[in-house]
């Protein structure tokens, strides 16, 4: 009786979804485009909906079509999503899809920002996570191949976030594999205030850093051809090794730690850079951090989601060539590659 209702009242609520548009008188012209977000009643969810909504992603003119998609039980709380979006009357909200069936969910989407995945357990081994997030990538993978638009952008955010992508990218044979990336945005967002802290200039005073490697304790926060105020800037490598990198590779637990829930609005506000960056491109002679298939780039085997310096323009990436690797990155890249590789093998199984 419970699955019932749940299957009812979703129907329901994707019958009213559609049935939402915005009638205000913004004076944009231009068409909408649609934007999916999975996971879209749990916390990072809520932290992007509104954000996006009122422009702060793609901009201030482009209207958008918010297509938020979560699992059967959330369906309820989703629904309390959609009402305080009606209620904020976001001048750019042309309208709003909520569903739990990702083919209604996918359909045409432009965006997608997939944060929805199962999270580690208490004593769940890295290989068990894999292997239930494997199931859940494998499906949306399906359905974005199936459904979405042959131009979409999609990140992904839930973690294990590079080998989901991995497994994501597999299912599509429609639509390149270049526009399926992985979320590194947050750390590098977090290497660059510890920088900016230590130099005691602004986060946007710090240019020309990168993260190599996996969204783990392996990443690699690079900082070798970093600029501070538009001028070379250094710092001593004791620091950098035993402070630095530690704490850009720990920050996300010691959050957890300090206020027993996870970093959603962080990791939000990083998927949301990501994008806009995809979109907007990155100012000349500066570089951000993408997690992207390998072409074999740095030593990396190709076909690993991996993170690289890339510079971005007119919505096409490219991984930055000929940075200098001292052999102290050399031995922290070895360490990433193997666990990445590590995890591609892991699920082997499901890259058939």
């Amino acid at each position: 009786m419970q699955k019932y209702l749940q299957n009812t009242f979703a129907k329901q609520l994707n019958k009213a979804s559609f049935a939402y548009f915005s009638h205000s008188g913004h004076a944009s012209k231009k068409p909408p485009v649609r934007v999916a977000i999975t996971g879209a009643a749990g916390q990072i969810g809520y932290s992007l909906i509104f954000r996006i909504a009122s422009g702060e992603m793609l901009g201030p003119n482009q209207p958008v079509i918010l297509h938020l998609i979560d699992l059967p039980f959330a369906m309820a709380a989703l629904n309390g999503v959609v009402m305080e979006i009606q209620d904020c009357a976001f001048p750019l909200v042309k309208g709003i899809v909520a569903t739990d069936n990702q083919a209604v969910g996918f359909k045409n989407v432009d965006y997608a920002l997939l944060v929805g995945a199962k999270p580690r357990g208490p004593g769940m081994e890295r290989g068990d996570l894999l292997k239930d997030n494997g199931k859940i990538f494998t499906e949306t993978g399906k359905h974005i191949n199936e459904h979405a638009s042959r131009d979409i952008k999609v990140v992904v955010v839930g973690n294990p976030c590079n080998t989901n992508c991995l497994i994501l990218a597999n299912q599509i044979k429609d639509i390149p594999k270049e526009n399926f990336t992985a979320m590194t945005r947050l750390d590098h967002n977090r290497a660059q205030h510890q920088l900016a802290d230590k130099l005691g200039v602004h986060t946007t005073d710090i240019r020309r850093i990168a993260i190599f490697g996996n969204h783990s304790p392996t990443m690699v926060p690079y900082i070798d051809q970093m600029t501070a105020k538009n001028h070379k800037a250094t710092v001593d490598q004791q620091w950098v090794s035993q402070t630095f990198i530690p704490t850009v590779q720990q920050r996300g637990a010691e959050i957890i730690k300090a206020r027993k829930l996870s970093s959603a609005a962080s990791a939000g506000n990083a998927a949301m850079n990501h994008i806009t960056t995809w979109v907007n491109g990155t100012a000349e002679g500066d570089f951000t951090s993408m997690a992207i298939p390998s072409d074999g780039s740095y030593g990396v085997p190709k076909g690993l989601i991996f993170s690289f310096p890339v510079s971005v323009k007119n919505g096409k990436y490219s991984i930055v060539q000929g940075l200098p690797i001292s052999p102290f990155y050399q031995g922290l890249l070895d360490k990433t590659i193997k666990e990445l590789v590590d995890e591609r093998n892991a699920v082997d199984h499901l890259l058939k």
